[in-house]
């Protein structure tokens, strides 16, 4: 069974809500960004040995949105498959783990697992900040929030 190992990490300063030099780079340009570096840090890594890019985001909707996973490995020029993982927390280390069990697996041999949280930039282009029910989920009287606006 082969092993799975981390050959590189890179990641973007944090920094508080609406403050700061990132609060105006949208979430996906700032993630293809640090996957083109750490990219670079593995030079013998070509962009075709990528067999996919996870990402996990807690709130993927607005420019966080759109299959987040495959948006980044697009502007990263990885043009690999991608996918967006949403667990609200713990979201990139949920990728990080399947990312290893897929290579336990034998379903292939680079994953790239990515997180990217842009909280400052939520509230452009969202349209999910409201009440959302889901009538299969609960019954008429339940009360079920996702968000509040």
């Amino acid at each position: 069974m082969p092993e799975a190992v981390i050959v590189a990490a890179a990641r973007s300063p944090i920094g508080r809500a609406n403050k700061g030099h990132l609060v105006d780079m949208r979430p996906d340009d700032l993630a293809a960004y640090v996957v083109s570096q750490v990219m670079q840090r593995v030079p013998q890594l070509q962009a075709g040995m990528v067999d996919d890019l996870l990402c996990g985001c807690g709130l993927p909707g607005g420019e966080q949105g759109f299959n987040l996973g495959r948006v980044v490995s697009i502007l990263s020029g990885l043009n690999a498959p991608g996918c967006t993982v949403n667990r609200y927390c713990s979201s990139s280390l949920a990728t990080t783990r399947m990312a290893a069990h897929a290579i336990r697996a034998g379903e292939g041999d680079v994953f790239l697992s990515v997180g990217v949280e842009c909280v400052s930039r939520f509230g452009n282009g969202t349209g999910t900040i409201s009440r959302a029910k889901n009538p299969e989920a609960c019954d008429e009287t339940a009360a079920f929030w996702l968000f509040t606006a």
